[in-house]
């Protein structure tokens, strides 16, 4: 599933959960506010305004936008290469007390610790997991 994350094409994710969720094409163009063919067009993008996903979002009771922050702790651990006693910025943007960690996200991490592919120490420090988080996943999701 963390291959998903790595090159997300949204507009295929999109057309998967509309054909999932059977809602006409009707329904859509009236909530998206567009035709059919600009539908058919959002399908093969493989991105979109942030304001049309938020409206997918809304309408397919799905939170694509997610895909964006797995991939963020995936792959774009840019923190994880700072000195951890670096001061931190004052910033006017809204910070998020913890990460989001779906179940594909802990299941692709444990993976990584069972093949041997990375250590507990190389994992907490490339995706910045607590080691409390760590274990508890490990205690709760191994065998």
């Amino acid at each position: 599933m963390s291959d998903n994350y790595k090159d997300i094409h949204i507009g295929s994710v999109i057309q998967k959960a509309v054909v999932e969720s059977e809602i006409e094409i009707g329904r859509i163009c009236n909530f998206i506010n567009c035709d059919e063919r600009r539908i058919k067009k959002m399908y093969e993008s493989k991105i979109l305004d942030t304001e049309i996903l938020l409206k997918w979002s809304k309408l397919l009771e799905y939170d694509f936008f997610r895909l964006y922050s797995q991939h963020l702790i995936l792959y774009a651990s840019i923190a994880a290469d700072k000195p951890k006693d670096s001061i931190k910025k004052q910033t006017s943007l809204p910070q998020f007390r913890k990460n989001i960690y779906t179940k594909e996200i802990i299941e692709f991490i444990l993976e990584q610790l069972e093949t041997k592919q990375m250590t507990k120490n190389e994992i907490m420090d490339r995706y910045r997991i607590p080691k409390t988080t760590l274990y508890k996943w490990i205690s709760k999701y191994t065998k």
